[in-house]
């Protein structure tokens, strides 16, 4: 796929990403009698942009990004007692506030959940693993390839995931030997022990990608990669194609959700300890450049693999936007946390000021991972 539409794809994703975390924040406003004076998707000058009772609406030309402009969410004087300031944010209960300002996070999980819903619905690859009570919708089984490790002898062979394993053949090991062993792919185990008996010798790999024709490469395994054991550097599993009534798809969309945000929260808080820790792998890290590779990738493999990595990247936004740090949703929260433990309202002077420097920190962090994007892409 074409780096122009890999970025295409990437840019509706993120702004369908951002109108439904700001559409939540928005509605949720609306509800509570909050003014709001703008809805804009993306910074920077404004493509286009329009009027409508009290509130203006912009597209702009920076899609990496989106705001809704609350009055009174950044308090004033104007907004805390000047003319119209009962309909201000900062004027109304602090639950109201509370539910305004996890609005944006509550949007970006039932998004995927309906994702997912529909993911179900329409048919999906899965795993055999845990959808055991499913077996009688199963179809198509398969051992397919979920990960391929980087500068294995798989990597450099042009193996890659989603790849689906037709046949391997194993050359005998004695140096005059004309026979060879033949595996379809019964198991992951049978596939795993065959690579280790091969001790080191080429074995031939047999794969189709997508919808193609079969294609044979020779791969030699190699130590170090499991072990005590010969291997080439994949992760395989059983895989069934999967489709659910509508009302199963209900059940298991909403199961699905909270399991990855309950993995994306825990992977998030392990790689926060870990900075304070001096053991983080900040190469994990993924910025704008990153997770458009990602969403290019899933994007190659189907329609439904782009919408599955759209509910992830939904789920990690919202997982993200809940940290207590300053101008993200969750430091808005830890504030009116804290003016509800003191009864006091903190000063709007401090609050504006830290949410200022927040913001400043979390643009260069985004620049900084960027960077590192685009030189690991050159390298």
């Amino acid at each position: 796929m074409s780096g122009i539409i890999t970025a295409l794809i990437f840019i509706i994703v993120l702004a369908v990403l951002i109108f439904v975390h700001e559409l939540g924040h928005f509605l949720f406003a609306k509800a509570s009698g909050i003014r709001v004076d703008a809805f804009a998707i993306g910074f920077g000058p404004k493509l286009i942009s329009w009027q409508r009772k009290e509130t203006k609406y912009s597209i702009n030309i920076i899609p990496f990004g989106g705001y809704v402009k609350i009055f009174g969410e950044n308090p004033d004087d104007e907004s805390i007692s000047g003319p119209g300031s009962e309909r201000s944010f900062v004027n109304k209960p602090r639950w109201q506030q509370a539910l305004v300002l996890v609005a944006g996070v509550l949007f970006n999980f039932i998004f995927a959940w309906l994702l997912y819903i529909g993911i179900f619905t329409h048919g999906v690859t899965a795993t055999t693993d845990g959808f055991e009570k499913y077996a009688n919708d199963f179809s198509n089984q398969r051992i397919m390839i979920t990960d391929v490790l980087p500068g294995s002898p798989a990597e450099k062979a042009g193996i890659k995931t989603g790849d689906i394993i037709k046949a391997v053949v194993v050359e005998d090991e004695r140096p005059a030997a004309v026979n060879k062993n033949v595996l379809l792919p019964q198991s992951v185990e049978a596939i795993q022990n065959s690579i280790n008996s091969a001790n080191g010798m080429p074995i031939s790999f047999e794969y189709t990608r997508g919808s193609g024709q079969a294609v044979s490469t020779e791969i030699t395994p190699e130590t170090g990669l499991v072990s005590g054991k010969y291997a080439i550097g994949i992760a395989m599993n059983n895989v069934v194609d999967l489709r659910l009534p509508f009302f199963s798809a209900v059940y298991e969309g909403g199961h699905y959700t909270c399991v990855m945000i309950k993995d994306t929260a825990v992977g998030l808080y392990t790689f926060i300890a870990n900075i304070f820790q001096g053991t983080a792998n900040f190469s994990d890290v993924a910025g704008p450049v990153g997770i458009a590779g990602i969403v290019g990738n899933a994007a190659e493999l189907g329609f439904t693999y782009l919408l599955m990595i759209t509910a992830l990247i939904s789920i990690n936004l919202g997982v993200v936007n809940l940290i207590p740090f300053p101008a993200l949703d969750g430091g808005r929260v830890l504030f009116v946390i804290i003016e509800s433990i003191t009864r006091r309202r903190i000063s709007p002077k401090f609050s504006n000021t830290v949410n200022a420097v927040g913001f400043v920190l979390l643009m260069v962090l985004m620049v900084a991972v960027t960077y590192k994007d685009i030189a690991k892409l050159i390298k």
